[in-house]
């Protein structure tokens, strides 16, 4: 069987890791571990540790050095082959071997050359136990060779066409990197449209005139001998079409000569690749990189696309300008077909690249040294893949396996060689070689069969020193052949430890995850195999942490005063703590005014130098803590007051006798800011029930620092301490260590405890359940108990889980019930409960209310009384009677009409109730009904009633209408409810005159199936008041006033505006045949003077003056706005005065200073005032008459045809 160890668990941390280096487990292979005296007695076959790389370039001005390095037990001897044969070493003065190596070194720097010594080197470590070999070494000296001597041609080339400059450098080795540089040695600017391709060359997508230049050198550089190699410069020459056809007409007869044309734009075409598609092949793990220069104007853009796929995110970048495509570590997955397109405004151009991975061999299972005892068996496997398949070959200390002497103990399988019943003299080291055409891998694994009984190498008794509540870690370094298995014990009888508090590393360390005080003791490493055991003891130690508990406080003090720092520490007995001081991380200076006494730092006559931060650090064997303090030294002012403030929270929290119901809680209060504590108050949070809500526990004095507590059972408890002074509260302490109390019987029972039923045959219990807190314990429930109370039945118990519901299904209807609710848990059960009474669910009430009678109070209210149900009907909590109502017929009408029931509810046992806002003479129907909590029982029979007539309502509407001189007409509709028969209506009016007083008050009686009515006789131009109202024969009801005017008497209110109308108010309208007035009749002879005056005065301006240039444009639009009358509705227009350039719109109610609108009569004046009279044109701006200007002409242009009139005569006044 292959040596394994036992325990797997999560290997060791690399911070724990011992010096010695332990066992490492491969698949049943065994490390021999690195230990002096386990080296001294145990045998190993050869490893190789160290070689050179498998293609090996070296300098040709240096010694080759061929390393190979092995190690083994006896030290393996070294042998070399070149080329396939054994390499004498001996013979050949120029090589050396390194001594207790096998590294060849050929001195050449003397003497030689590098390409005598070309060839495949191969190496072999050999000792009794087996042979290694290394891989096959192929050594090449590097090569730079020089550029071949060349005639190169200088270029010209016509603006726009494109161009590539070959380099073709030598090829060297390893290959060269190429760069193009001018004679200064500075590097060629590059482009989108100018970059060099991966083979060396300079690609001009097209070339510019500003590309003319002599110097385009191609430069390679040989990393591997520092050189640096030149190819002959290379001029160009970009002519622009003016200076070709310049060149082109010195050259030829004007009839040759054409003229060159300037090089047109063009879709792009590659410059390389060439052709449509091309082939690429890359090894799995190296950089893919496809390229794609393409030439055309303007320049193309590339873009990059995989068929049938996508472009790996984190693995693909973009070189030189886009035009380089690479992959890193690319896979067979990335095989595929990659297309580049080049792309410019006349077109695009595509090229399709097939990728194809190929792999050289790598790894999936690489064999692995086995060590295994006599009789064990065992594997090595040799899996390795590539693209080609690899081919493994098997090798057995360096000679091939087919041809190696026969072991009859070793069966080979393809990539896996199968060892059973191993012998110790069988011991040899194997070679596994995987390869395909692109490579091979070469790998050395040993079979080493040892017989060894356990051997502990950690060294015994050592002591462990570890700070509590931090992980330990004991060390049990360990070897044997088969491999061991391991036990931890502590004390000297313990069983063996367990996987549930520790862990067994499979290096034998044991590890204590957190350690803790009654962790200390004597542990025991027990190594068994079948060849024997081996233990060893160590010492485990937990120390206390080092605490600091009082920590140094930022000060503010004056320059040249004195500073303490307090710093005091808390630390295990067993170890001496070191108290170290620094000022800005570095040594206190040295000077006597630093001065350091046990717990404080005292610095005086402080400086400004003095100001930083001071550290307290406490260091013990095993741990170290700090604090620091900031030190601000400012300017010597007046002493202030002293800072008042709230304490400093308490710290350093601890609980002492810790009992069922009690402990004790101490700690040491904060500074109390210059303010005496005057009390401390302390909480607690239950961590296993209501984690993070902190609950008021006691209060003590401020002089006290310890409380005995009082606790309840099954809590989880922490502790914080908050100190008050007369300022106020300090912030929480730290909270003290966790205390779990033992669990104990409820000592209470739940509240609220309720028994209704929701339905009629159920009935539910409910309760306000405890919280966790209230529990005592584990395993909360509730025992339900209930009965009737008024059977001899007995109580009826079920116990429920922690709810705070329970249904009891089948009960009678509406039965009352004595319930009580236990808490209890896994403990007990809590004390007696109270007996609560609830009832079963109610159903709907079963009977009527009867004898249903009702008393007419008046016309809008009633009174109803009933004969109450018997309570047993009710089946229920009576909650009372409830009464709907509603309206069906009208005494005044005679169709029926439904109306929406109104109901009234009377709470409790009440008889009767009151039906207030009755609509009078109506007829009524109502009915009674019980209501209980589950809803109405069935309604009694409808019994009708009357309301008598009552006073009707205001009449709907008045409306004055038709105004005279002395009379008024009304008009109205009747009362929309009459509430009765209408007898008659009442008017009353009065006059109201200018003082607003009131005249002689008029009464006048209407039949009440009149809607009209008109008053005679009346005041011309007056105000009335008139107050109109219904009656019914029980009385009048409300009334609706109005006001209105009788119309003006014109003959004596000539001039005068009518008054203005109101909403609601009538406005006399009478036509009065004004041609025989005599006033109008003298007003029409003054007219009439008055236009043979403004005739008179228009010729006299009109001979003086010429016509206004615009007057043919006012003929040719006259403006209907300005019309001065309209002979349809009789309304004169408006018009604005001279100083008032904006015309008014005909309609407008807000007439101008000098003008008077009128709205139902054509006999109104209107006044003029001075100034010209304003016209407009056909765009509304304003056109004046001013001196120097001939008068408009009444007969000219489309003047207004009408027969003249007063007002038009006015009108037309200047």
């Amino acid at each position: 069987m292959p040596l394994k160890i036992m325990p797997k668990k999560k290997h060791l941390s690399a911070g724990r890791v011992p010096l010695i280096l332990f066992l490492c487990q491969m698949i049943g292979a065994l490390d021999v571990p690195l230990d002096p005296k386990l080296l001294d007695d145990l045998v190993q076959p050869p490893t190789i540790t160290q070689q050179s790389p498998k293609d090996y370039i070296v300098d040709p001005r240096e010694n080759i050095v061929i390393q190979c390095e092995a190690k083994g037990k006896p030290p393996p001897s070294f042998s070399w082959t070149r080329n396939g044969t054994h390499f004498d070493i001996d013979k050949d003065p120029l090589v050396t071997m390194k001594p207790g190596s096998g590294t060849l070194i050929i001195n050449i720097i003397t003497e030689g050359k590098a390409e005598t010594y070309e060839g495949v080197y191969q190496c072999t470590a050999r000792n009794e136990r087996g042979a290694a070999v290394s891989n096959n070494i192929v050594v090449r000296p590097s090569r730079s060779p020089l550029w071949t001597k060349e005639r190169l041609e200088p270029i010209t080339l016509r603006n726009g066409q494109s161009l590539v400059l070959p380099c073709r450098p030598p090829i060297g080795l390893p290959p060269a990197i190429i760069f193009w540089m001018d004679n200064s040695f500075q590097r060629l600017p590059q482009s989108e449209r100018v970059s060099q391709g991966l083979n060396g060359d300079l690609y001009f997508s097209n070339v510019l005139p500003e590309d003319t230049r002599e110097d385009y050198i191609c430069y390679a550089r040989f990393n591997h001998t520092q050189t640096i190699q030149q190819k002959q410069p290379i001029s160009l020459k970009v002519i622009s079409v003016d200076e070709l056809n310049d060149t082109l007409a010195a050259n030829l007869s004007d009839t040759e000569f054409y003229g060159a044309k300037p090089s047109k734009e063009r879709p792009p075409t590659f410059l390389t690749p060439e052709g449509n598609e091309s082939l690429k092949e890359e090894l799995r793990g190296n950089v893919l990189s496809l390229e794609c220069i393409a030439e055309g104007l303007p320049t193309p853009i590339i873009y990059w696309i995989k068929e049938d796929g996508t472009l790996p995110v984190n693995r693909t970048f973009y070189r030189n300008f886009k035009k380089t495509l690479q992959i890193t570590q690319v896979t067979e997955a990335d095989s595929g077909n990659y297309q580049c397109i080049a792309k410019n405004p006349l077109g695009a151009v595509h090229h399709t690249i097939a990728v194809t991975v190929k792999a050289a061999p790598y790894w999936i299972a690489a064999p692995q040294n086995l060590v295994l005892s006599p009789g064990e068996n065992g594997t090595l496997i040799c899996r390795a893949n590539g693209n080609p398949k690899p081919r493994i070959a098997w090798l057995t200390n360096g000679v091939p396996i087919e041809i190696a002497p026969e072991d009859p103990s070793r069966k080979i399988d393809g990539d896996t060689i199968i060892f059973s019943n191993v012998q110790e003299r069988l011991s040899a080291v194997y070679q596994c070689n995987a390869s395909n055409e692109y490579g091979y891998l070469l790998a050395n694994a040993f079979v080493n069969v040892l017989a060894e009984p356990p051997r502990i190498l950690t060294s015994a008794n050592i002591l462990y020193q570890v700070i509590a509540n931090r992980p330990a870690f004991l060390d049990c370094a360990f070897f044997g052949s088969p491999l061991p298995t391991i036990e931890w014990f502590k004390g000297t009888k313990g069983s063996a430890l367990h996987e549930d508090i520790y862990v067994l590393h499979d290096n034998g360390t044991l590890e204590i995850p957190v350690a803790q005080k009654d962790s200390t003791g004597t542990y025991t490493c027990v190594a068994r195999n079948k060849l024997g055991m081996a233990k060893n003891e160590v010492h485990l130690e937990i120390k206390d942490p080092t605490r600091i508990i009082k920590q140094p406080e930022h000060a503010v003090v004056q320059r040249g005063s004195k500073v303490s720092f307090e710093c005091k520490v808390k630390h295990d007995h067993t170890l001496i703590p070191t108290i170290v001081w620094l000022k800005d991380h570095g040594e206190l200076p040295n000077e006597e005014r630093f001065s350091v006494d046990k717990d404080h730092l005292v610095v005086t006559d402080v400086s400004d130098d003095d100001g930083g931060t001071y550290t307290c650090a406490a260091n013990t064997t095993l741990d170290r803590v700090s604090a620091s303090a900031v030190l601000r030294v400012v300017a010597p002012t007046p002493t202030p007051a002293p800072i008042y403030d709230v304490p400093n929270p308490p710290f350093d929290l601890e609980l002492t006798n810790q009992l069922d119901k009690s402990v004790q809680l101490t700690w040491t209060p904060g500074d109390d800011n210059n303010s005496p504590i005057t009390k401390f108050i302390i909480e607690y949070e239950d961590a296993m029930h209501e984690a993070g809500v902190w609950h008021h526990q006691a209060e003590v004095s401020g002089t006290q620092t310890t409380a005995q507590l009082k606790l309840s059972p099954y809590v989880n408890y922490s502790f914080r301490v908050m100190a008050e002074n007369n300022i106020g509260r300090s912030v929480p302490s730290e909270a003290s260590e966790q205390y779990l109390t033992k669990a104990a019987e409820p000592d209470q029972n739940p509240t609220a405890v309720e028994g209704l039923g929701t339905e009629p045959d159920n009935l539910v219990i409910t309760w306000k359940p405890l919280n966790g807190f209230e529990s005592n314990g584990p395993g909360l429930q509730y025992k339900v108990s209930w009965r009737q109370k008024d059977g001899d039945d007995e109580w009826t118990s079920v116990v429920v889980a922690n709810v705070s519901k329970y249904i009891v299904s089948g009960t009678p209807t509406f039965v009352p019930y004595l319930i009580k609710v236990q808490a209890l848990n896994d403990v007990g059960f809590a004390p007696e409960p109270a007996v609560v009474m609830g009832h079963s669910g109610e159903d709907l009430p079963m009977v009527a209310p009867g004898n249903v009678r009702v008393n007419v109070v008046n016309s809008t209210l009633a009174e109803v009384h009933w004969d109450p149900v018997p309570l047993k009907s009710v089946r229920g909590h009576l909650q009372g009677y409830r009464i709907y109502y509603w309206k069906v017929q009208s005494s005044s009408k005679r169709n029926r009409r439904h109306i929406e029931k109104k109901i009234l509810t009377f709470q409790g046992s009440k008889t009767h109730g009151m039906l207030p806002g009755l609509q009078p003479y109506s007829h009524y129907f109502l009915n009674v009904r019980v209501v209980n909590g589950k809803g109405e029982g069935p309604a009694s029979s409808d019994r009708g009633f009357h309301t008598p007539e009552g006073v009707p309502s205001a009449p709907s509407s008045l409306k004055i209408v038709n105004p005279t001189l002395d009379s008024l007409t009304l008009e109205w509709d009747p009362p929309s409810h009459p509430n009765g028969v209408l007898t008659e209506y009442t008017l009353k009016y009065q006059p109201i005159n200018s003082t607003h007083e009131l005249g002689p008050l008029v009464d006048l009686k209407i039949p009440a199936n009149k809607t009209r009515w008109t008053l005679k006789n009346l005041n011309f131009s007056t105000r009335y008041k008139f107050y109109f109202y219904a009656q019914t024969s029980v009385g009048s009801g409300s009334q609706i006033t109005e006001e209105a005017i009788t119309t003006v008497d014109e003959g004596k209110m000539a001039g005068i505006p009518p008054p203005d109308v109101g909403a609601g108010k009538a406005m006399a309208s009478r036509q009065v045949d004004i041609a025989t007035q005599g006033w109008f009749i003298g007003l029409m002879c003054a007219v009439a003077l008055l236009i043979l005056i403004l005739l008179i005065v228009c010729f006299v301006r009109r001979n003086k003056g010429g016509k206004y240039p615009v007057k043919e444009k006012e003929d040719a639009h006259a403006d209907p706005e300005i019309q001065p009358m309209k002979e349809d509705d009789g309304t004169f227009g408006e018009y604005s005065d001279a100083e008032d350039h904006k015309p008014l719109k005909k309609g407008s109610r807000t007439p101008s200073d000098r003008t008077v609108k009128k709205e139902d009569s054509d006999d109104s004046l209107v006044d003029y005032g001075e100034g010209v009279n304003g016209q407009f044109n056909e765009d509304g701006s304003f056109i004046g008459q001013y001196s120097g200007k001939k008068e408009k002409e009444p007969a000219e242009g489309n003047e207004s045809s009408e027969a003249p009139s007063p007002v038009n005569a006015m009108n037309s006044f200047v």
